[in-house]
């Protein structure tokens, strides 16, 4: 492979803006990829380009389709990745292409079953993984970007075949429903990934490689010949959670190695097979285009040797991802000579104002509440309802009515036989099943108690359904943290001024992802613009039927602004991917 980029006019710098915007069509030159007889290269191309179009125009693009229908994945894909599953139970995960391990190790359990999962992973020393990583460095920056990221899409599409496995493998480590690991582990990650890898390319495309630069100077001028390269950073550790082992893990993996930067992923030891089976995959197409595959590692903690601190305070590890607690990001984030990106926990708010129809809209919130469980960064848990009531069509309805209104649409819900234990799912930790269930104690008064939830399927699993509390907007030592799993807080305030106050006051103090505003008021619906952007929170407005405060689309929405202590980082902006590498420029007299 050449070491130079791609000549400007060679590239995918080779670009045709259109006029009415910053839409484009980029071409790819195909000269170099000859060799790479396995890649579909020209699909691989019109993939990124469809990507970078997208991050630009921001409409509806999903490159993975997210139903697990036969009709698009073939009608035994679904038997053949159970199958696939099954078969990694209790045996050693021998996929990956990391030689001589120092021990086998593994900790996952079923939040199904309540069994453990018994397989076990190859474990290296973190010095060990620094090593290799390193080694790779050296062959990986090498690699142009264009070519990184045909190679990255091709994995993408390595990946897309083993879905179905994915989403079982998410489903018996995290304990969403099996259409939810699917959809959230499978394509949504993949539109992630891909996200990433456009994102990481138009920045590393955004210049010329080279031109030649001439300043008049009167009778003479100066002529020099300029060059630029970006310059990968480094190692990056990427440190998974249990929740989202791979929709969360993806991005910044990806952004990464796009970048040219060797990729150590560090996973919750609960939820490792999803994203093992990611990084195979990229290890196989690495290794089939002749690069060394431990460019991109897989390292696993050992019950008695946890590694993540040891890598992440490592000197030659330069980048590191983090999705977890506040407590630890935080420690992550003051790490000298590292560049951190966290996703940490929020205090996410929903301002009840005035609507058209209050009875869409509480069931909407209660499907928000309930999906899997309120075990997703951007479940709603802080619901401000005015004393007064809320608004609808004109009448006021009583503050009293709108919170049974909301117990009783959250439990008829989850009450559903066919519906309930699919939207629940189980809970990930034990430590969540817990806090729901001392959550009684100094949470305010009870409004809804937790279920006897059973999912005929999995008479063993560990199911919650929400439990609601009301306290008033003096009770903040009980609203002002983040309370993980499906435990919600309608808290009773003087009016919406107050709702919207407090809500701004939470997000820049103890963060937030999400936020979501019912007003039919545009004066009222303005202000809360103003006052959440203030605090780096997005806004869902009026949201009812089929679409939900908890959902991010890849392409469109950004996950986490950055702004508040809920992260310092953005899946996926500029700035996740620019800081992955550094411009570098070269200048010389110009040849006469």
């Amino acid at each position: 492979m050449k070491k130079n980029r791609l000549k400007l006019d060679n590239s995918l710098n080779s670009r045709k803006f259109k006029k009415t915007g910053h839409s484009e069509t980029i071409r790819i030159s195909t000269e170099k990829y000859l060799k790479m007889a396995i890649i579909n290269k020209e699909k691989n191309q019109t993939l990124l380009q469809q990507a970078i179009r997208a991050l630009h125009e921001r409409t509806f693009f999903a490159a993975y389709p997210e139903n697990p229908t036969p009709e698009v994945y073939g009608e035994t894909a679904d038997l053949e990745g159970r199958t696939a599953y099954e078969a990694y139970l209790h045996k050693p995960f021998t996929e990956l292409l990391q030689p001589n391990p120092s021990d086998w190790v593994g900790q996952e359990e079923s939040p199904y079953l309540q069994q453990a999962l018994g397989i076990t992973y190859p474990f290296f020393e973190a010095n060990t993984l620094i090593e290799r990583a390193e080694k790779a460095f050296h062959t990986w920056r090498k690699v142009d970007p264009a070519e990184r990221a045909v190679l990255l899409v091709e994995a993408l599409e390595h990946v897309k075949k083993q879905f179905f496995q994915i989403a079982y493998a998410t489903m018996h480590t995290t304990g969403q429903s099996f259409l939810m690991s699917f959809q959230a582990s499978g394509p949504h990650a993949a539109d992630r990934a891909l996200e990433a890898i456009a994102a990481g390319l138009e920045e590393q495309t955004r210049f010329p490689a080279q031109t030649e630069w001439e300043k008049p100077m009167g009778k003479y001028s100066i002529k020099l010949q300029k060059s630029w390269i970006p310059v990968p950073k480094g190692i990056s550790v990427v440190i998974g959670c249990s929740t989202f082992p791979t929709w969360n893990t993806v991005p910044g993996m990806f952004a990464s190695l796009v970048t040219g930067n060797p990729v150590i992923i560090k996973p919750h030891p609960k939820a490792v097979l999803p994203i093992a089976l990611i990084v195979a995959q990229v290890q196989k197409v690495l290794q089939e285009q002749n690069l060394d595959p431990t460019i991109c590692q897989l390292a696993v903690d050992a019950q008695d040797n946890l590694i993540t601190k040891e890598l992440a305070e490592h000197p030659k590890v330069k980048l590191i991802d983090y999705t977890g607690s506040t407590t630890f990001g935080n420690y992550l984030e003051k790490l000298p000579g590292k560049m951190v990106f966290t996703e940490k926990a929020g205090v996410n708010s929903v301002i009840l104002d005035s609507t058209t129809d209050l009875d869409k809209v509480l069931q909407n919130l209660a499907f928000s509440v309930s999906l899997y469980s309120g075990q997703m960064c951007t479940a709603p848990q802080n619901f401000f309802v005015p004393e007064t009531g809320i608004k609808v069509n004109g009448e006021v309805i009583p503050y009293e009515v709108v919170t049974q209104k909301l117990s009783d649409a959250i439990e008829g819900l989850v009450n559903n036989p066919k519906a309930g234990p699919q939207i629940l799912g189980a809970i990930q930790n034990v430590a969540t099943e817990q806090r729901v269930k001392d959550s009684a104690q100094g949470h305010g008064k009870v409004l809804l108690s937790t279920c006897n939830i059973k999912n005929p399927a999995f008479t063993d699993a560990r199911i919650c359904s929400p439990v609601l509390y009301e306290v008033t907007s003096a009770d903040k030592d009980i609203y002002n943290q983040e309370l993980f799993g499906p435990i919600a807080l309608i808290i009773k305030t003087k009016n919406t001024t107050e709702s919207i106050a407090l809500a701004r006051e939470l997000a820049e103090t103890q963060g937030a992802i999400s936020c979501a505003a019912y007003t039919t008021d545009p004066e009222i619906k303005e202000q809360i613009k103003d006052e959440m952007s203030l605090a780096g929170t997005p806004v869902s407005f009026n949201l009812t039927g089929n679409i939900y405060v908890n959902q991010n689309a890849g392409f469109s929405d950004f996950h986490v602004t950055g702004g508040n202590p809920a992260g310092n980082a953005s899946f996926t902006n500029p700035e996740f991917v620019i800081k992955r590498f550094t411009w570098v420029g070269f200048r010389e007299p110009a040849a006469v």
